[in-house]
């Protein structure tokens, strides 16, 4: 490490003598001030870098009235605004390509498929059905009721309501010529049934 580098006159915590001393000769920049200008204040819009230097009471009068916009119309303050929130650096569209812009948003890419990856025989396409809904899974009872109807866990509402009148036809004493002997069974598959229903699967 070359401790004479001149990159190590750079790497300073505090200020040189001599920058101390210009500090303390510097007067007042306000009209007719005769007291040292020690403190530093912006002088504005398209000046950044350089300061006013005043006294501690004028630079209190100047930070009070200061406008950083003043003189400025409202449509390129919004501008600057707008601006600000990335920090002033040009953006670009995100997701967009060059091929998309010149064939419009809704078209997809161009692929070129030379060897057939993608065709249907790889199973690479895209499905288009809808996938079906994820359904909840059966609790004891509305199993046991499913068994009664002597339906699949699979059954859906119209399914279970068509078997529900078809065994209550079947089954009803009147259907039998008043015979009472099935009423247990018809009994359980009303049972079943209501179960289901309230269950909300029917």
């Amino acid at each position: 490490m070359d401790l004479d580098s001149p990159l190590f006159d750079r790497i300073r915590v505090r200020p040189r003598a001599e920058e101390v001393h210009q500090a303390s000769e510097r007067l007042c920049e306000h009209v007719n001030c005769r007291n040292h200008g020690e403190f530093r204040a912006p002088k504005g819009r398209n000046r950044e870098g350089q300061f006013w230097h005043f006294c501690l009471e004028h630079v209190r009068d100047y930070n009070k009235n200061y406008n950083y916009f003043a003189g400025l119309p409202d449509d390129s303050v919004s501008a600057y605004q707008r601006d600000a929130a990335f920090g002033h650096r040009p953006t670009w569209t995100m997701g967009v390509n060059p091929w998309a812009k010149k064939r419009g948003a809704q078209a997809g890419p161009e692929v070129q498929d030379d060897f057939g990856f993608f065709d249907d025989a790889h199973g690479f396409r895209r499905q288009t059905a809808a996938p079906e809904p994820e359904r909840r899974r059966l609790k004891i009872l509305e199993r046991k009721a499913l068994e009664a109807l002597d339906l699949p866990e699979t059954a859906n509402g119209p399914e279970i309501k068509a078997r529900y009148k078809t065994l209550v036809k079947r089954l009803h004493p009147d259907a039998n010529g008043g015979d009472r002997s099935s009423e247990d069974q018809l009994r359980g598959i009303i049972q079943a049934y209501n179960t289901l229903r309230s269950a909300g699967l029917c």
